[in-house]
């Protein structure tokens, strides 16, 4: 990680519970020439993938509802979202981590995906970069009934729903995630459905 932009990068740890916060003090070279300091807080939580499944057969895809404490915080009543399938890669590759999160949380077992991009979901602050995955499922490859893992104190409902409730689910509001934004767009784009 090198740029001829950047000098003086000075890294203050402000917490370590469940990720890392970081304070960073740097000088940043502006596209004028001019050298400026500027101060930025840093989140580094890992790297992530998400999933949208889908049933050709059938015209439907299955998404997760679960609490999100932050999206409590800022606006949601009842802090419940509605998202694609995702976890965080937890050193995998990030193949393997989106088929493990997906038997653990929607109880499908998958055998191939389809990753079709990836992207930092908020560069201003978060380390994080998000593979993106499709992948199909049928009958025959669910394993369980899915919901997390106790281990983790998830409590996920999975919502096996016709794509185009989902798409007008989206077009009214209900759908806040961007990740599964991004991916029920591409399934339109794309015309998976």
């Amino acid at each position: 990680m090198a740029s001829d932009k950047l000098k003086n990068i000075k890294t203050e740890l402000l917490s370590k519970q469940f990720y890392t916060l970081n304070k960073l003090t740097f000088d940043y070279q502006l596209s004028n020439g001019t050298w400026v300091t500027q101060v930025r807080e840093c989140y580094d939580r890992g790297d992530g993938a998400g999933i949208l499944l889908y049933n050709k057969e059938r015209g439907t895809i299955i998404l997760t509802k679960q609490f999100r404490m932050p999206t409590f915080l800022n606006d949601n009543k009842d802090g419940m979202l509605i998202e694609v399938c995702a976890g965080m890669l937890d050193r995998d590759n990030p193949e393997a981590c989106i088929i493990r999160e997906t038997e653990e949380e929607v109880g499908y077992r998958l055998k191939k995906v389809k990753k079709v991009f990836e992207a930092y979901t908020s560069p201003g602050v978060m380390t994080e970069k998000m593979h993106f995955f499709i992948g199909e499922y049928t009958d025959a490859m669910k394993v369980n009934d899915g919901g997390g893992l106790e281990s983790e104190h998830e409590d996920i409902e999975v919502l096996e729903l016709p794509f185009k409730q989902a798409i007008e689910m989206l077009n009214s509001g209900k759908i806040h995630d961007a990740r599964t934004i991004i991916l029920l767009q591409y399934a339109q784009i794309h015309q998976l459905l």
